[in-house]
């Protein structure tokens, strides 16, 4: 039986993607009553690159040649957007610190569980948007990473998406 359920909420879970590409991922997750991740699991393939979280590090490091991008970070009261680089790399503890002028982040990482390139339709303007998104133990999204954020994404950011998507996808 429990075979049985989790196939059809993997299908409930795409037939919701495929109806509704521009709904915000936790929205949908909300709507559903599943963990975010799942949501992002049941994107086309061609939407969606599993990468390998044991190189989370190396996959955020490789964010700070990128640039300026835009950090996304939700719990159940809040959201904040940050724009800002990557940079200033320390580990403190249980922390994996970003410290720089515009980013202060310390990430706790032994809860990372699953890291994704994630394309997706933008849901204010439907343009396409580019983005690494980190989960953590429970599904939720720990944070994401916006290469563009409406609008075109410019041809140098394309770039900079498929070569980490294609150096830590998951083997």
């Amino acid at each position: 039986m429990a075979a049985n359920q989790t196939i059809h909420d993997a299908e409930r879970i795409r037939a919701a993607v495929e109806k509704n590409p521009r709904q915000m991922t936790l929205q949908l997750a909300r709507d559903l009553g599943v963990p975010e991740v799942e949501v992002i699991r049941a994107f086309p393939p061609d939407r969606v690159t599993e990468l390998d979280v044991a190189r989370w590090e190396d996959v955020l490091r490789s964010l700070e040649a990128i640039g300026n991008v835009r950090v996304l970070v939700s719990n159940g009261a809040a959201t904040i957007e940050v724009d800002g680089q990557f940079g200033g790399f320390s580990t403190t503890g249980d922390f994996f610190n970003v410290q720089t002028d515009t980013l202060d982040m310390h990430i706790r990482w032994r809860q990372l569980a699953a890291v994704f390139a994630v394309e997706k339709p933008g849901h204010i303007d439907g343009q396409g948007t580019r983005s690494f998104q980190f989960f953590d133990q429970t599904g939720a999204a720990a944070m994401k990473v916006f290469l563009n954020f409406g609008g075109p994404i410019p041809p140098e950011r394309e770039a900079a998406f498929v070569e980490v998507r294609t150096k830590f996808k998951m083997k």
